[in-house]
């Protein structure tokens, strides 16, 4: 049975791929970040043991365990974030993934990292299809602090034979996620009788994947066979959205009648075009299933029943 610690898994992705993993079989799940969970609760999202602490080099060495796979779903999620609080977004995502890489070179060599990232590493690459190999060119501390944690994996990988997998998420949603664009729309045309304004030009594009594929991936990626090598993925539907199209879209699911417009006002640090070339995921024997539609579907229940 593989032994894999999951950072951040009381958040919405590292609880989906907990409970993922275990769906699988196969392995023993220790957990570790910030929330409070009894046995009950944690147990239901697949986790067999859980640790309330943030993430240090000392406290990953009083879990008092070797793990095969360590995935990192711990740090910060907001670009907004980060430029409120730049220092603060500095220590949960570069700091900590520093500190589970000197672990694993120190303590637990030869464990699999996997580091989800983003492709906010790499800026504002215009309106095409964003392969991995694509030049890095960060515009907000959200994207320069994933890229520097992305060159920490290089380094260790390169100059310590850490096997290391980056995983870089487009747009991941799905059930149980409440922030972000799909939760504050909701919440906009829950309350709306006529419209509904949101920023930018509407005609921003997103790559959205769901969740249940995302953590899919990662399961694909813990279950591969041990190698030195440094490998990065990108992971999306491969398909372009506009944000426009998107919130129509779920508007209809919604099944309201009123008007969706934009305050022609961009928001630093977002760039305009996000659209995943898939490739190397693909030949992993890895594809998306979930359709936007479906999607949204599945959200908009979960957003409804939630809110009655």
């Amino acid at each position: 049975m593989k032994k894999v610690l999951i950072t951040g898994a009381f958040g919405f992705l590292g609880r989906h791929t907990a409970k993922k993993l275990k769906e699988d079989g196969g392995y023993y799940i220790t957990g570790i970040g910030h929330g409070k969970w009894n046995f009950h609760e944690y147990q239901q999202w697949g986790i067999d043991e859980w640790h309330n602490s943030t993430i240090t080099f000392e406290s990953l060495i009083n879990l008092r365990n070797k793990f095969d796979v360590i995935i990192h779903c711990g740090g910060s999620g907001s670009v907004g974030f980060s430029i409120e609080n730049p220092y603060e977004d500095f220590q949960k995502t570069v700091q900590s993934t520093l500190s589970i890489l000197e672990y694993i070179r120190s303590q637990n060599y030869l464990c699999h990292f996997i580091y989800p990232s983003s492709p906010a590493v790499q800026g504002n690459i215009g309106d095409k299809a964003i392969s991995e190999g694509d030049p890095c060119n960060p515009v907000s501390p959200y994207g320069f602090h994933k890229k520097i944690s992305e060159d920490l994996c290089s380094s260790y990988n390169k100059n310590f034979g850490i096997p290391v997998t980056i995983i870089r998420f487009f747009s991941i949603y799905g059930a149980g996620l409440q922030k972000q664009l799909l939760w504050d729309a909701c919440l906009k045309i829950k309350e709306a009788s006529e419209e509904v304004s949101f920023f930018g030009t509407g005609e921003e594009t997103r790559d959205w994947i769901n969740e249940k594929d995302a953590t899919r991936l990662i399961s694909t990626v813990a279950s591969t066979k041990d190698n030195l090598s440094l490998s990065v993925l990108n992971c999306g539907s491969g398909q372009k959205t506009t944000v426009r199209e998107t919130l129509e879209l779920l508007v209809r699911t919604y099944d309201k009648k009123i008007i969706v417009h934009f305050n022609q006002r961009v928001k630093d640090g977002d760039p305009r075009f996000y659209h995943a070339d898939i490739t190397l995921a693909n030949k992993l024997g890895w594809e998306p299933e979930i359709s936007l539609k479906e999607g949204l579907e599945t959200y908009v229940d979960f957003f409804k029943v939630l809110m009655a």
